[in-house]
């Protein structure tokens, strides 16, 4: 059976030599700068959408290589997204991954440059897939319709009960743009059929829902050592989530029918998609 975890692996380790290298790029700029950029950018986590970006590649062209700038961009932006999420205005959290956020290290002034420096340079490496296409479909997802949008959809929406509708259309957005995004971005650089690109687009909105869904499961009955923050930050800043409004059992059972549709969606696919099939179950069944 295939491995989720070593395939999550492998593909970090993939983009992680590559970001270096963009990163090595960068010695002119402020030291401060580049240090809170690297600090956050380096401070581990799954690279779960590069990783869906170098699969989707890989699942239709057989190589991963022409995804890799995109891989790099996508990680910067949800550094980027993470690093301002954190911030007091925002989730005002103090830990990440394990270590203290970047405006505790850093303070908030550089922490916010910080993340605008990681967006800005996302799109100098996006730029290196020679493909404009794949610029406007990043720039869509992160942007003032997918990522950002959601993110003030979720502020807007602190203290009000919400349906399952309007729940799941801020994490449509907020978090399920981009990594719906991933995966077709990575088909595209990979020279997918327009079936192909259908059936793993579908395939990363399946996976992008059951990922918030585990994550707000986590968030409830999660080990803060093992998921490296603090649990409870939505209830704290009573946001709606899918504990509060389903409970838990039934949150993870809408979690585990998402995940199945995500790997219904590969159905004309053959063995080269079951490392996709592995990660969307580990999504529901991760601890971290």
């Amino acid at each position: 059976m295939t491995d989720a975890r070593a395939f999550l692996r492998a593909k970090a380790a993939r983009t992680e030599a590559a970001l270096r290298a963009y990163a090595d790029a960068w010695a002119d700029a402020p030291p401060r700068l580049i240090e809170a950029a690297r600090y956050s950018l380096f401070a581990g986590g799954k690279r779960l959408r590069p990783a869906l970006a170098l699969g989707a590649c890989e699942i239709v062209r057989g190589d991963d290589a022409p995804a890799l700038p995109a891989a790099c961009a996508l990680e910067m932006i949800h550094t980027y997204s993470l690093i301002h999420d954190d911030l007091p205005a925002m989730d005002d959290d103090a830990l990440r991954r394990g270590l203290p956020t970047c405006h505790v290290k850093y303070g908030e002034a550089t922490a916010i440059l910080a993340g605008d420096a990681l967006l800005t340079m996302a799109f100098d490496a996006l730029a290196d897939t020679g493909s404009a296409e794949v610029v406007r479909e990043v720039a869509r997802a992160a942007g003032i319709g997918g990522m950002v949008g959601g993110q003030q959809m979720d502020l807007s929406a602190e203290g009000q009960a919400l349906g399952i509708e309007g729940l799941q259309a801020i994490h449509r957005a907020k978090t399920g743009a981009l990594i719906r995004c991933s995966v077709r971005v990575g088909a595209m650089l990979g020279g997918a059929t327009p079936e192909q690109l259908n059936a793993l687009s579908a395939y990363g909105e399946h996976i992008g829902l059951a990922f918030q869904i585990a994550d707000d499961v986590l968030d409830v009955a999660g080990d803060e050592a093992r998921i490296g923050k603090p649990v409870g930050s939505d209830a704290k800043s009573d946001k709606s989530t899918y504990p509060a409004l389903l409970g838990l059992d039934r949150s993870r059972e809408l979690a585990s029918e998402t995940v199945q549709a995500a790997i219904d969606a590969l159905a004309a696919f053959g063995p080269e998609a079951d490392d996709f099939r592995a990660l969307a179950r580990y999504i529901v069944e991760r601890e971290d």
